[in-house]
């Protein structure tokens, strides 16, 4: 298969405490010679003020002063490179249970999700929670890296042990697709070059399969859906009665003579013209920026969203809605919050708590209907005005919404659209 080069590949990575993810993802920049120069001098520097008789591969994602003298990963570090065959966005989130939220956040656009295990403790809670995350947001591929394999001889019984392990955990998620990759982060086994010490694998490194995973078919290419963004009236000569909608294409594609209809108002009309920065297009997808002219003047704003008449979304007030919530301050009971679904943002309240989700089981808590940082929950939401939404299962885009606090402006969860 012939790889764009490119193309775009976002992964994330996820693991418990001390798995090994950000000596990962310097092992990929590092061996990949995706560092600059001068990176590479500073980190060696450092390495050596540390005491450390090789580099620290670990100091190429952890760049805050917290995390240097705590050890650990403490936020969501982004890091970008590019191989001959792919360009990658690397989402580097922490371990600790507490940090679930910035595994949400890290994921939320992701197209790839790397979980490491270390071969030495095997499938643990965080694992299964950051799967059970991995799995809610639709990550449509998963690659489960075992990670310390030096740590245990390199042995396949125990590499083969651990993969049935999370086999069995895994057959109660839908994901579309698994698999798993015997590592050593440190030493670089299996993760830009194949492994001496374990020729019993016969799969690709780790870079290879990201290098070759195919990721067109992740979006959503049938419902099309734009959000407008704001309104174009630009007001000089040759623009007298130009009007048209700007946004970001949430899915589906556009062409001119489109029967379309805008949302919530019902009004149809056809698409005149889709303009890129550099002119008229036949056709626009997503996720690209554009314009859009219609045939007829009619009433659009900012919030409103243009359909094809033929693939409207539902229209609705009332949202049976997978949350996650972040914020340190529990949820309120019946408490007025700002909701953000693509371009649209109004008043929403939570009138009820379904479910809690219990991570260790994947069991429903139907009993316990208090909502605290990284709970996972089923919730009912209602809205002042109707969302144009699509179930997150069949778009991501347009199934997803935070809500605001409207007093601090703090985002206090994040929710996938099932009902």
């Amino acid at each position: 298969m012939e790889i764009n080069n490119n193309q775009l590949l976002r992964f994330t990575t996820a693991g418990s405490v001390d798995d090994g993810k950000s000596t990962l993802i310097g092992r990929l920049l590092y061996d990949s010679k995706s560092i600059f120069e001068d990176q590479l001098e500073a980190i060696e520097n450092t390495s050596l003020k540390k005491g450390h008789e090789s580099v620290d591969l670990a100091l190429f994602t952890d760049g805050l002063r917290d995390e240097r003298e705590q050890g650990i990963t403490i936020d969501v570090a982004y890091r970008y490179f590019t191989t001959p065959k792919r360009k990658f966005i690397i989402a580097d989130t922490p371990g600790h249970i507490q940090y679930t939220r910035n595994m949400v956040t890290g994921a939320s656009t992701a197209n790839a999700a790397i979980i490491l295990i270390d071969a030495r403790h095997g499938v643990i809670e965080q694992t299964k929670r950051h799967s059970f995350i991995a799995s809610l947001l639709q990550i449509p591929h998963l690659v489960i890296c075992i990670n310390k394999m030096d740590l245990v001889d390199f042995q396949e019984d125990i590499y083969d042990s651990i993969v049935k392990q999370y086999q069995d955990f895994s057959s109660k998620l839908l994901v579309k697709d698994v698999r798993f990759i015997p590592i050593s982060a440190l030493l670089g086994d299996n993760v830009v070059n194949r492994s001496e010490n374990m020729p019993w694998y016969g799969g690709a490194p780790l870079l290879h399969t990201l290098e070759t995973i195919h990721i067109s078919s992740d979006f959503n290419s049938v419902d099309a859906r734009f959000p407008v963004q704001t309104v174009l009236r630009p007001q000089r000569e040759g623009f007298i009665d130009y009007r048209g909608y700007a946004g970001r294409i949430a899915s589906g594609i556009f062409r001119p003579g489109d029967d379309v209809t805008v949302m919530p108002s019902g009004f149809t009309s056809k698409v005149k013209t889709v303009e890129g920065p550099k002119g008229e297009l036949e056709e626009a997808y997503a996720p690209m920026s554009i314009s859009m002219t219609l045939e007829d003047d009619i009433d659009v704003g900012r919030g409103d969203m243009i359909v094809r008449s033929n693939n409207k979304p539902e229209p609705v007030q009332d949202l049976e809605v997978m949350l996650c919530w972040m914020n340190n301050s529990p949820a309120k009971p019946r408490a007025r919050y700002t909701i953000r679904h693509t371009t649209n943002e109004q008043t929403a309240m939570i009138k009820e708590v379904i479910y809690k989700i219990d991570i260790e089981t994947l069991g429903r808590n139907m009993e316990d209907k208090e909502i605290s940082m990284n709970d996972i929950c089923k919730v009912r939401i209602r809205t002042t005005r109707p969302l144009m939404i699509d179930s997150y299962r069949e778009n991501r885009s347009t199934g997803n919404l935070i809500l605001i606090d409207e007093s601090t402006n703090e985002t206090v969860a994040a929710g996938m659209i099932y009902g």
